[in-house]
């Protein structure tokens, strides 16, 4: 096996992977992990904008307000307190680093979103703040010689030894690499992929969680999925995500019969929450047997429309969808995962060495539902947050305390490599992945029950033998993680017997007794465990 040392181990090079690897670059060496190119992550598809407390009629107060309201009772205050007070600072950061923000004459530009009460979402080129954001980030990065990306890589097992964190196991061009480091930072992103409608990159399958939760970690929050309301509904076009500042400027949502139909479930109409607008959405779908509703932008200036969404406009286009003249077809698609690995407020996670941050951890910044364009914001503050913490920790570890040939690796998995396990022929990957993921949409997604969950949880039973296979591909390993975390949110969600926020149950469509409790997850030996924290 190659054994390759550093100081410091990202895994993941979004907006939060990419902060800390910044701030760790001049403690030390610093190897960014990546499993496809660096620049492929959710942060690259991030449309809306980053919310910020910067304008004049805005207040850090008011930002903190918003976002607990967002998140129905179950935010971390402290969390909250943190992301919108170090925001500011964080965002001035980025734009003397070059970051290039729309702007409305000599000011900052900022646009209105759901559940804000001021507009504060910055935006840059129009709908394209992720990538604007990506770009500013690694050029960053290109400056410390320290960083090394580590491209298509994917990381198989955290090392862990004597309950401690010292790196991770990664294939790599057919081989495992022992990737030994002094402190390790998680910032794999979401997991989207596991529900058959999704927002996300390829790449999101809920990676970092499942490796994380095989490696002893706390596991938080997973019921709390956040479905995005208006996503492109088109038999041959992808799953493009029309950002909500769509709505904050104006458009309309209509259903089949080009009837209005947000005033019926909020007094904020298309600027209620997203798990409202959402499944405002699914009602009028089954009232109306349709697959879709619409986006109605036909009534505000076609020029606006155009320079204000210039990507929408035009990936809308190719699909013969003209925006600014025709009604757009759309639907629900999953987009965000409140939950993940458990950690403090500076990134630490519940095993030594191993630190988190992003839509990967859980800090319980975003409660039960995230507030519009605060995920970005999150990366920012604490990836570097994460990164300060990662620093600190790995000033006082010890490489050489770790011992490979004693960890938690079996050496037997290296045979494996390049071949089928001798249980391949039993079922396909594909076929798996493509029932999963339909399954977790249809009984597992925007409205849940008793009965759908039950009828979820024996399904994926059936595939619990997938776990124990020994799979020497990236998409083979992908949906060992996917059915891994699967199961941990369908167990959340049963266990969880109230709605609250992006939970809803229609057998229990309130906030019934023990709402106010966070579900927790752990593995002891090769049992899931659960708990209930305040």
């Amino acid at each position: 096996m190659n054994i390759e040392k550093t100081d410091f181990l990202i895994i993941g090079s979004g907006v939060a992977g990419l902060r800390a690897a910044i701030e760790l670059a001049p403690y030390g060496e610093v190897i960014v992990v990546t499993k496809d190119r660096p620049a492929e992550s959710s942060t690259e598809y991030a449309q809306g904008g980053i919310a910020v407390a910067l304008s004049d009629e805005d207040e850090v107060g008011i930002h903190y307000e918003d976002t607990l309201r967002a998140g129905d009772g179950l935010c971390n205050e402290e969390a909250v307190r943190i992301l919108v007070g170090e925001g500011p600072e964080r965002i001035k950061e980025l734009i003397s680093w070059g970051a290039e923000f729309d702007k409305e004459g000599l000011k900052l530009d900022f646009t209105m979103e759901a559940a804000h009460s001021r507009k504060r979402v910055l935006h840059a080129h129009g709908d394209a703040t992720g990538k604007e954001l990506e770009r500013v980030l690694l050029n960053k990065v290109r400056t410390f010689s320290s960083i090394e990306k580590y491209p298509y890589a994917f990381t198989k097992d955290l090392i862990i030894q004597d309950g401690k964190c010292y790196g991770a196991y990664v294939l790599a061009g057919g081989q495992i690499v022992a990737l030994v480091a002094k402190a390790t930072i998680l910032t794999t992103g979401g997991a989207g992929q596991i529900f058959a409608r999704t927002t996300n990159p390829a790449v999101s399958t809920g990676d970092g969680m499942a490796i994380a939760f095989r490696a002893g970690a706390v596991l938080g929050d997973l019921e709390f999925i956040q479905f995005h309301p208006t996503v492109l509904y088109a038999p041959s076009a992808p799953q493009f995500l029309l950002s909500e500042a769509m709505r904050g400027e104006g458009a309309l949502l209509r259903n089949i019969n080009r009837e209005l139909f947000m005033k019926e479930y909020h007094p904020d109409a298309e600027l209620a929450p997203r798990d409202v607008v959402s499944r405002a959405i699914i009602s009028q779908m089954v009232r109306t047997n349709s697959n879709h509703v619409y986006l109605d932008l036909t009534h505000l200036d076609s020029n606006f429309i155009k320079h204000r969404f210039p990507r929408i406009y035009a990936t809308c286009l190719q699909y013969d969808v003209d925006v600014t003249k025709e009604l757009v077809p759309v639907s629900p698609a999953a987009h965000y995962i409140m939950g993940g690995v458990k950690t403090d407020i500076n990134g630490a996670t519940s095993i030594k060495g191993l630190f988190a941050a992003g839509e990967v951890a859980c800090t319980g910044v975003h409660g039960a539902n995230r507030l519009a364009s605060n995920s970005l914001l999150e990366g920012l503050v604490y990836g570097a947050r994460a990164g300060i913490s990662a620093r600190e920790y790995g000033l006082q570890a010890r490489i050489d305390e770790c011992d490979i040939e004693t960890s938690n690796f079996k050496f037997n998995d290296t045979k494996y490599l390049g071949k089928h396990s001798r249980n391949i022929l039993r079922f396909d990957i594909e076929e798996i992945r493509h029932s999963l993921r339909k399954l977790m949409w249809e009984r597992v997604g925007i409205i849940r029950c008793e009965d759908s969950l039950a009828e979820a949880m024996e399904k994926l039973g059936q595939w619990s033998f997938i776990l124990k296979e020994e799979f020497s591909t990236r998409r083979e390993l992908e949906l060992q993680n996917m059915i891994q975390l699967a199961q941990l949110i369908n167990l959340a969600a049963t266990i969880r017997k109230n709605s609250v926020g992006a939970h809803y149950r229609s057998d229990i469509p309130y906030k019934a007794e023990g709402w106010e409790k966070h579900i927790v997850f752990r593995k002891q030996k090769e049992e899931v465990v659960y708990d209930f924290i305040s």
